[in-house]
């Protein structure tokens, strides 16, 4: 009788100390799951709301291996961005600035 007790003993210290972890992963699973339900429930409503549309701007050009840049390219102050034209008149316009400086190539 001895021998059963002690393995009921074992059996009883061995579920005790499992419980808090299955606990803790049942826990993690319904939080992640309740997350990705309001993340679901959530996207939809993004795009119905109105958000603004982010067209080109009138000055804005590719380039290759730089991407959208805008402001007029030829200048040597362009800053190569798709949000800052130049360092000197970073909202522009570029068309009669007085700081326009051709870029000078160097081959």
């Amino acid at each position: 009788m001895s021998n059963q007790k002690a393995v009921l003993v074992a059996l009883l210290i061995l579920i005790l100390g499992l419980t808090p972890s299955l606990f803790s992963i049942w826990v993690m699973r319904r939080v992640d799951t309740q997350a990705q339900e309001r993340l679901r429930l959530a996207l939809p409503s993004t795009t119905n709301r109105g958000l603004p549309n982010f067209h080109l701007a009138p000055d804005q050009h590719y380039v290759e291996g730089i991407g959208y840049i805008i402001g007029d390219i030829t200048c040597q102050f362009n800053a190569r961005s798709s949000y800052i034209r130049c360092a000197v008149n970073p909202i522009g316009p570029c068309q009669d600035c007085l700081h326009y400086r051709p870029q000078e190539w160097h081959c």
